[in-house]
């Protein structure tokens, strides 16, 4: 089972892949205008309670950390093994820079040399959330410098 989510039915992306390659494909719009009307996260706690083509036993979750957390959150109680996978933290990808970096049941680990996937039950998210915080304005202004760029470079 895949369970993919978006905003509204337009910016859905691999359903018809995942389609090929999957028993069951659960559909999410945030707006209803496709499938489920909700988060994934609310139709994965549907399906861990019982409500659909059988009970995960595992759950392997990529996307934003707000989205991870909310699954590790559904998956506790009932103890379904998740994995999460914590690339929205890397920066550099060689550990250099400790901007990916996490504590994973108590333990400091690096997102990009020691995962990307780790224990959804074992992350502290309060923490990865704060350090994939830390680089937005930085980001904001290479968005705006590279538009800028391409802007300059069109009107050439």
């Amino acid at each position: 089972t895949a369970i993919v989510g978006a905003r509204n039915k337009d910016l859905l992306i691999l359903t018809d892949e995942l389609r090929g390659i999957c028993t069951n494909l659960e559909i999410c719009t945030d707006d209803g205008s496709a499938g489920f009307k909700g988060f994934v996260t609310q139709r994965l706690a549907q399906l861990v309670e019982g409500d659909g083509p059988g009970r995960p036993d595992t759950v392997i979750a990529i996307g934003p950390m707000v989205m991870l957390r909310a699954i590790a959150d559904a998956t506790r109680a009932p103890k379904v093994r998740t994995l999460v996978s914590l690339d929205p933290l890397m920066v550099d990808g060689t550990g250099m820079c400790g901007g990916c970096r996490v504590s994973v049941g108590g333990e400091t680990r690096f997102a990009c040399v020691d995962g990307p996937v780790f224990d959804g039950h074992q992350v502290d998210f309060a923490s990865g959330m704060r350090r994939s915080k830390q680089y937005v304005r930085q980001e904001k202004e290479a968005i705006e410098r590279l538009a800028c760029a391409t802007t300059a470079a069109a009107v050439r």
